[in-house]
């Protein structure tokens, strides 16, 4: 009973980091390597369109589609960007690059530690800006590169921390918006670094 209780975990996206796109396409990638690997193994099928920044550091994350949109695929991008080590360190006006690939090009092999993946093949790069906006998505606080729900606040990189970004946005949420949530639960839904929010 017990594995199978641990077996649901691993396989539920929740339990990730992913959001919907604005067309409603499911996106899940991972929070660790040990993440990475299990969203790989659990949510990767051949034709599954990936992207990753083309700098080590971020989440792979898996667009649960075989035929994606281009704003599907760029809002992946954004995402993917907004929670990679390089939006710790950008200014506020800079792109981050992302590789764009399919899921049958990945391969690995044992020399390569955990959560890290080779890629057969050409990739295509795209250049994204960084830029999230705060709303719930399946009754989930979460900071996704847009929406058609009704925008919280919009985060950007800056000079606030994690910490004070969420003290702000906890104040914002209850005085404009009378919603009572908690700083813990904005924590969990923004990147980490220096941010901005407007």
């Amino acid at each position: 009973m017990l594995n199978l209780l641990i077996s649901a975990k691993i396989k539920d996206y929740k339990n990730y980091r992913w959001f919907f796109t604005s067309n409603n396409v499911l996106v899940v990638g991972g929070k660790s390597d040990q993440q990475n690997e299990l969203a790989l193994k659990h949510f990767l099928k051949p034709g599954y369109t990936i992207t990753h920044t083309s700098k080590p550091g971020s989440p792979f994350m898996i667009i649960q589609s075989n035929k994606p949109t281009k704003q599907d695929i760029e809002e992946t991008a954004i995402f993917c960007a907004c929670f990679s080590k390089q939006w710790k360190s950008i200014k506020p006006s800079s792109k981050i690059d992302i590789d764009i690939f399919q899921g049958n090009q990945i391969y690995k092999n044992k020399t390569m530690k955990k959560g890290t993946f080779g890629v057969n093949g050409k990739k295509q790069k795209i250049k994204v800006k960084p830029e999230l906006v705060l709303v719930f998505q399946k009754g989930k606080l979460k900071a996704v590169p847009k929406s058609d729900e009704k925008v919280l606040a919009q985060i950007k990189s800056g000079k606030l921390t994690k910490e004070q970004t969420a003290e702000k946005i906890a104040k914002k949420l209850k005085d404009e918006f009378h919603l009572p949530i908690t700083k813990d639960e904005i924590m969990q839904a923004i990147p980490s670094g220096k941010l901005s929010v407007k």
